[in-house]
């Protein structure tokens, strides 16, 4: 069986756009490719066909591959609630939520369920692309490691290692990974990686050639800075601040950066509308006073968040808003807050307890212990058509007028009886041309009514056309085992 390793010298190098370019190059050459991710870390999740979840990294590396997404491609996911613990998801189901020392405690019994789904994936491929978590040079969290060294030397699995060079001392960062490594690990990675260059790559040949005195590893190409990776969706809420700025367009739309937002890269159809000038809201930062919609987006902490909400003065400022005949859409977690309380009897989110929601919707929300995971299709209140998913714990009751119609005859979300505020559980509303089309035209705006979906795959295939000019294609199949 072939398989391939993508680590990184850090996070946020690019492992996971590297990886879904990758997987397009290979499939664009006719194999049957999956993605793989052992252990992720994000508050961005897909929800897969059989009611599962998964990191968005690895259902857009599935997108990459032409294939379905499955629980198998990211057996293990860790959903922070707060500082110091996280929701821990197997498989696609809730697992229970550990602290952060208990689940270093407790992650390496974990390993055989991570490569008993590796090797499912194998059965069903030619080539598996995985993808690391972090730095294996992170010697302190390598006791008991299934996101990195540990998973390759269980699988058996060859590793390259990326480095970032838009950072800077992406030398040291590369001959530094091989100076710690133990030598066990070190025997692993066969080659590097640099990604994200600016410039002329003659300039950097000398660099490249010390990376590979120092450490023996071979180096299989540099990639150049990569523009159509920002019409991909992200998963690392370290890309808002770098994602923020808005284009001038006519209509302004606004989303306040929870402590614990979720799924924001559903926002990002808004953000390529050109009749759209689209902001995130940083904390610390007023609600700005000449914006047409506010959304509160998903969050993996409600009640937290709403206290983060009026720390902020953000209640305040919606309320403002509403006076001055702006509007306001609340998604799953921004949804429940909009009601009239929100109650958490079993402390399924944090700390037992209710509290007040900020009751500019009629409805009431109790979290519940059963998460809700499923595709959905239907149509909003005027007719068009959406395709979405719901990813909650809770149950909202005391709807009037709901805010979407399913296919399967249910109802979904709330509208205030001024049809100013509403709320739904849907993520991936904008996703659909059609359904955002119908959306924008409430706040006076038009549409270019493009898929989302059909934005990302000429994205990716963007992406692998660079990277099969500027990656040696053939040696990094050859170490994966693969035949060309």
């Amino acid at each position: 069986m072939a398989a391939l390793m993508i680590q990184g010298c850090g996070s946020d190098v690019g492992k996971s756009v590297l990886v879904a370019g990758l997987c397009r190059v290979f499939a664009n050459r006719g194999f049957a490719v999956r993605p793989f991710k052992p252990q992720n870390m994000s508050n961005n999740a897909a929800v897969t066909a059989d009611g599962g979840e998964i990191g968005r990294a690895q259902a857009l590396q599935a997108i990459a591959c032409r294939t379905a997404p499955t629980v198998d491609m990211n057996p293990v996911l860790l959903k922070p609630q707060s500082d110091i613990g996280a929701q821990v998801v197997v498989r696609g189901r809730m697992a229970g939520a550990w602290a952060a020392r208990g689940y270093q405690d407790h992650k390496a019994s974990l390993l055989p369920t991570v490569v008993e789904s590796f090797r499912t994936l194998e059965r069903q491929s030619d080539l598996v692309i995985v993808e690391g978590a972090g730095s294996p040079a992170e010697i302190n969290l390598r006791a008991g490691d299934i996101a990195n060294m540990g998973f390759a030397r269980a699988a058996d699995v060859p590793v390259v290692l990326v480095g970032d060079i838009d950072r800077g001392h992406v030398i040291a960062a590369l001959v530094g990974a091989h100076a710690v490594l133990d030598p066990e690990d070190r025997a692993m990675i066969k080659g590097f990686l640099i990604n994200k260059f600016r410039g002329d790559p003659a300039l950097f040949d000398d660099g490249r050639r010390a990376i590979v005195e120092r450490t023996g590893w071979a180096d299989l190409g540099m990639a150049p800075w990569l523009a159509a990776a920002r019409r991909l969706p992200a998963e690392d809420a370290v890309v808002l601040d770098v994602r923020s700025a808005g284009r001038g367009g006519r209509v302004r739309i606004v989303v306040p950066m929870l402590s614990r937002i979720a799924n924001f890269d559903e926002f990002d159809a808004l953000r390529a509308e050109p009749g759209v000038e689209f902001a995130f809201v940083p904390p610390g930062s007023a609600l700005p006073g000449d914006a047409d919609l506010v959304i509160l987006p998903g969050t993996k902490a409600t009640r937290e968040d709403l206290d983060f909400v009026r720390a902020q003065g953000w209640d305040i400022d919606l309320r403002a808003h509403l006076r001055r005949g702006g509007r306001v859409l609340g998604i799953c977690g921004g949804y429940q807050m909009l009601g009239r309380r929100v109650a958490d009897p079993d402390g399924v989110e944090g700390a037992p307890g209710t509290s007040e929601g900020l009751g500019l919707l009629d409805v009431e929300t109790v979290m519940t212990g059963e998460k809700t995971l499923r595709p959905v299709t239907g149509r909003l209140d005027g007719g068009a058509r959406f395709e979405g998913y719901e990813m909650h714990v809770g149950r909202t009751t005391g709807v009037a007028r709901p805010m979407l119609t399913f296919d399967t005859g249910e109802t979904d979300g709330a509208v205030s009886a001024d049809g100013r505020v509403s709320g739904c559980y849907v993520h991936g509303l904008f996703d659909r041309g059609e359904a955002r089309a119908a959306l924008l035209a409430e706040l006076g705006a038009a549409s270019d009514a493009v898929d989302q979906a059909t934005r990302v795959d000429l994205a990716l295939d963007e992406i692998a056309a660079v990277l099969e000019q500027s990656f040696d294609i053939p040696a990094l199949a050859r170490l994966a085992g693969l035949s060309l």
